[in-house]
């Protein structure tokens, strides 16, 4: 079984997110990032592309999300997003957010 450091790589990344996909996996199918953001950070970009999903989860911490969807998207929730479509994610909490984000190609698309 190969592992993945994902949340190291993600912490010293000047984005703030680790990406797992087609260079780690060897395939295009799916990929996943993760993202930390810091207290009161704000304008994350959520943008999946023409042809893929994505399904975001904020995993610690409460994000507000302005876009496409607005609203709070709490701790243990997440929303699914596609196509075109785009939202911003900010930490408003005075700690540090984590949040993953799931996608892959949609129904009958593909590279």
């Amino acid at each position: 079984m190969k592992t993945f450091g994902l949340k190291q790589e993600a912490l010293v990344s000047e984005k703030g997110e680790c990406l797992l996909g087609a260079r780690d996996l060897g395939s295009h199918a799916c990929y996943m990032i993760y993202g930390v953001m810091k207290p009161k950070e704000k304008s994350r970009l959520v943008k999946p592309g023409v042809g893929h999903e994505e399904i975001v989860l904020a995993m610690r911490g409460d994000l507000k999300v302005t876009g496409f969807y607005s609203g709070r998207l709490k701790e243990g929730s997440a929303f699914h997003i596609a196509g075109h479509r785009e939202c911003s994610l900010e930490n408003p909490g005075d700690s540090g957010a984590v949040y993953i984000i799931a996608g892959g190609h949609g129904a009958g698309t593909g590279h």
